[in-house]
């Protein structure tokens, strides 16, 4: 569930949106996107603005799926030629995301691939997506990464684990070990408990079966730690999502993310989060 009040959520959506226009607007668009080694500044621009417009259209048409025609998908609209076309299509995608989340009630009915289909559910997904390509444009054009929001970072944290990785579709089954991991956020002071497992099920979407798969939930309550993950709600959100490639993280003092415990369940989890995500 959300840990933000949705009007924080829009604000950080508007703030880190224009942080990332800002950079890409004076950055070469062939720079490489050293985090997105695929991408170049002008594919990022892109990227983000497709993104946007998509949410938008899945707010401003709710409760109607992505299969409704009208809803414009990442990737279907003609691509500007320009770099200044790319930048207008941006402005325009961000503002008519920014509107429609502000002029539509947090609690109404609309679409989410999460199953948590409400508009709130995508005020944070997008607070996230523009917080993470922000620090992607900043890296490429070679200039000081602005610090994550504290509190959205610690949100950040609890979102890739219990969503992104965690959070089994309702198609599935989840089977705890009966190991968890804790994660301690410094400078927050929030607690998160990870519990190992495996998942199992057949995606009705593309008839895909997973067996026994390695997985992880986000609980409110299990065992007892067998290890623990601990470092600021910056440097967790960036190492969850790869976006730091100065952050050291071990089982050494001097190491900005701090591992303790079993060194097993931390591979169990590490090897989990080193997935691409689906």
């Amino acid at each position: 569930m959300p840990r933000l009040e949705y009007p924080v959520y829009l604000d950080h959506i508007r703030q880190e949106s224009a942080r990332f226009r800002a950079v890409l607007a004076d950055c070469d668009p062939a720079a490489r996107v050293p985090t997105c080694p695929d991408w170049d500044a002008a594919d990022l621009l892109w990227h983000l603005a497709g993104v946007q417009r998509f949410w938008a259209d899945v707010i401003h048409y709710r409760p109607a799926s992505p299969d409704d025609p009208r809803i414009t998908h990442e990737g279907t609209a003609p691509r500007p030629e320009s770099y200044a076309g790319l930048l207008a299509a941006f402005d325009e995608s961000s503002a008519a995301l920014a509107t429609e989340l502000e002029q539509a009630d947090p609690e109404a009915e609309a679409w989410h691939w999460s199953g948590d289909s409400r508009v709130g559910t995508t005020h944070r997904r997008q607070a996230h997506e523009a917080a993470i390509h922000r620090i992607d444009a900043e890296l490429a054009a070679g200039v000081p990464v602005t610090p994550l929001d504290a509190a959205l970072a610690d949100d950040g944290v609890a979102e890739v684990l219990g969503v992104m990785y965690g959070g089994a579709p309702p198609w599935g089954t989840f089977t705890p070990s009966g190991e968890t991991i804790g994660v301690h956020i410094t400078d927050t002071g929030t607690d998160l408990l990870v519990e190992l497992g495996r998942f199992s099920g057949t995606d009705p979407d593309d008839g895909k079966t997973y067996e026994d798969e390695d997985d992880i939930s986000l609980v409110d309550a299990g065992p007892e730690p067998v290890a623990t993950v601990t470092g600021t709600a910056a440097d967790l959100d960036t190492w969850l999502w790869k976006r730091d490639p100065t952050l050291t993280l071990g089982w050494d003092e001097g190491d900005r993310i701090a591992i303790q415990g079993d060194r097993i369940a931390y591979e169990k989890l590490s090897a989990i989060l080193g997935q691409p995500l689906n």
